[in-house]
């Protein structure tokens, strides 16, 4: 399992270098993707945090905190990890996986990104109406709820990372 920042370095770092934005809601939800895919891939986590249900989505706390000074606009600089005192990067045999999370799901905007993880019977629908995270802060979504959901995203065509 990695640390989240790790996982939103990397992806700061291909924003940086393509020159495509990244702003922290469009960060929380590719590496809330990140994931899910990689529960339903490879049947584990892929973070060692959990992910809460908020009312505007699935939020991985960590990278909320570490990337609200840029409010809604660009991230311009990797996170620092204070708990290891560096720039963490995830282990260099994820980046095939997350350089395709990327060449999916780079594309799209925060907002677009937080529309799919909206929509009825996601993971965060389930546990934000049906399992009292509307009504308690900080409800963390079951990594099984989330695998379960992107397993039923998967095809033949996408089944392999």
């Amino acid at each position: 399992m990695e640390k989240p920042i790790a996982i939103a370095n990397y992806f700061i770092r291909k924003s940086l270098n393509t020159g495509v934005e990244l702003t922290p809601m469009k960060l929380i939800k590719l590496v809330y993707i990140s994931h899910g895919w990689y529960l339903a891939l490879y049947n584990e986590p892929l973070l060692g945090e959990g992910v809460q249900a908020w009312q505007y989505g699935p939020v991985i706390n960590s990278i909320y905190h570490a990337t609200k000074k840029f409010g809604n606009g660009q991230i311009t600089e990797q996170l620092f990890d204070y708990s290891s005192m560096t720039y963490l990067m995830p282990d260099p045999q994820l980046y095939p996986f997350l350089d395709r999370i990327w060449g999916i799901y780079g594309k799209f905007d925060g907002l677009q990104l937080s529309a799919m993880t909206h929509q009825p019977q996601t993971p965060w629908d389930i546990t934000w109406h049906d399992r009292g995270g509307n009504k308690n802060s900080a409800v963390v979504i079951s990594n099984d709820l989330i695998k379960d959901h992107y397993k039923s995203k998967l095809t033949p065509a996408n089944a392999q990372p």
